[in-house]
């Protein structure tokens, strides 16, 4: 059921709905630019186990890498998106959307290299071989109103998938048609 409610952002660059989770992985846009791009992603921590908290650790920085043998390639790494939608459909913001989250990698996007400077990251709590929730998809509908509502530089045809900014990232494929999200 998709609840016809939207998410709003603040003055801040916030959503008002979300938990906020502020991490050091973010800087400032370059030229201060306004987002132009959003970019899905999905992740959990082992693989496909969900509701470990263990994302959230990964974003803030204190992921214990010794707490799963398949954490060890994450030691050290510096990622976070701008926004985490959980398997109930909770939302927690780590990184304000007027600056860069670390989240994209080594990507491009209609030509332009380096879409962490002008993009919005969301992950979604899942994996590629095991379907979202209904209140995932509820989130994400209502939260992308809102970015579209407030950012006149992000268009529905700037919401795309992590593996089509960056070759070989998980292979999320974004889908909107009549206000209903599909993947």
């Amino acid at each position: 059921m998709i609840v016809n409610q939207t998410h709003a952002i603040d003055a801040q660059h916030r959503l008002i709905d979300a938990q906020w989770r502020a991490t050091e992985h973010a800087e400032s846009r370059p030229g201060n630019r306004m987002p132009e791009l959003v970019v899905i992603h999905c992740v959990s921590l082992p693989e496909g186990e969900f509701g470990t908290g263990y994302p959230h650790d990964l974003f803030v920085g204190c992921l214990d890498c010794a707490a799963h043998p398949t954490f060890a390639d994450l030691r050290g790494v510096r990622v976070a998106p701008h926004l985490l939608i959980d398997r109930q459909g909770h939302v927690q913001q780590y990184v304000r959307f007027d600056r860069a989250a670390w989240h994209a990698g080594l990507s491009s996007w209609r030509g332009r290299s380096g879409c962490n400077g002008y993009s919005i990251g969301i992950e979604l709590e899942g994996s590629v071989h095991t379907a979202f929730t209904l209140a995932q998809y509820d989130t994400l509908l209502r939260t992308c109103t809102a970015i579209l509502g407030r950012y006149s530089s992000i268009s529905i045809d700037s919401i795309v998938g992590h593996n089509e900014i960056a070759p070989g990232a998980k292979g999320i494929r974004v889908l909107f048609l009549t206000g209903v999200a599909s993947w």
